[in-house]
């Protein structure tokens, strides 16, 4: 059983909120619409941008099932539920597919625990937390019931980084997660940059993240700082992109440019102990 979720907070923006917001969505408060509308007057195409985000989290897990045959998911910050969610992406491809969702937001539990709803052939979990719980989530006896730790996982860590400001911070969830997981198993990455856009573009945007601004901790990285992130993983192509030019023949086709869209994705793999590891991070 999970420990009881806090108590919904809403007098300050929630960043799974925020995006549900940025997607037309209806689970969110007034300080979550007011906060996507301030980055709205800087990016106006911001809501569009999100949305390729979501058809980036597609592609990847269609990927991941059909092409990479992972029959098993953990879904880190997952947010408020749209669909289609992973486990319905994956399950069209194997209806025996296994999602566990991960999320610290009490209002997001709510709504997974309802909503996501598995076939009967696979399962589904929601566990409250979040990366610096990753210790006890990955120790959970639900989730190592769900999830066989021996044998390859894809872990999905979609627009969640650009929420861990500290470099360290990002890597040592990201170093404990890959030490958790089986080899063979891989990784899923989305996060924000500002490399398409102009020197002063990027710097009225940042403003938005200092601290008093109102919309929480954010940090756009460059190419150069999330490939450094995940240094030691093997990428796949097309290797660290941007969300709308990996695999943009697949659907749901991206609809946006670079420039627009400000994200880049990438998948990763970890190296078999048996076969020869690459130093460092690669492109694909």
């Amino acid at each position: 059983m999970n420990t009881p979720d806090e108590p919904l907070d809403v007098s300050w923006p929630q960043a799974a909120r925020r995006y549900d917001a940025m997607l037309g969505g209806k689970d969110n408060f007034h300080t979550d619409r007011d906060s996507a509308e301030q980055i709205r007057r800087e990016l106006p195409l911001v809501d569009q941008a999100a949305r390729e985000l979501r058809r980036f989290l597609e592609r990847a897990v269609h990927y991941l099932a059909a092409d990479c045959g992972i029959r098993q998911f953990l879904d880190v910050g997952c947010g408020l539920p749209h669909a289609p969610n992973v486990h319905e992406v994956a399950q069209a491809v194997d209806s025996t597919s296994r999602v566990v969702y991960i999320d610290p937001d009490p209002l997001v539990g709510a709504h997974a625990r309802a909503l996501l709803t598995s076939h009967p052939a696979g399962a589904t979990y929601f566990r409250a937390g979040g990366l610096e719980d990753l210790d006890e989530i990955l120790a959970d006896d639900t989730v190592r019931e769900l999830i066989d730790f021996s044998q390859p996982v894809a872990v999905l860590l979609l627009a969640v980084l650009h929420f861990i400001p500290d470099d360290q911070h990002a890597r040592d969830a990201i170093t404990t997660i890959t030490s958790a997981v089986a080899p063979g198993s891989y990784l899923a990455v989305s996060h924000v940059t500002f490399d398409p856009l102009s020197p002063e573009h990027a710097a009225r945007l940042a403003k938005l993240a200092e601290p008093g601004a109102g919309h929480g901790p954010f940090r756009a990285r460059t190419y150069a700082e999330l490939t450094a992130l995940l240094d030691g993983l093997t990428l796949l192509p097309h290797g660290v992109v941007s969300v709308v030019d990996w695999y943009p023949e697949r659907e749901p086709r991206p609809v946006l440019n670079a420039e627009h869209a400000v994200a880049y994705g990438v998948v990763a793999r970890l190296p078999h102990p048996d076969r020869p590891s690459t130093p460092g991070a690669r492109r694909g």
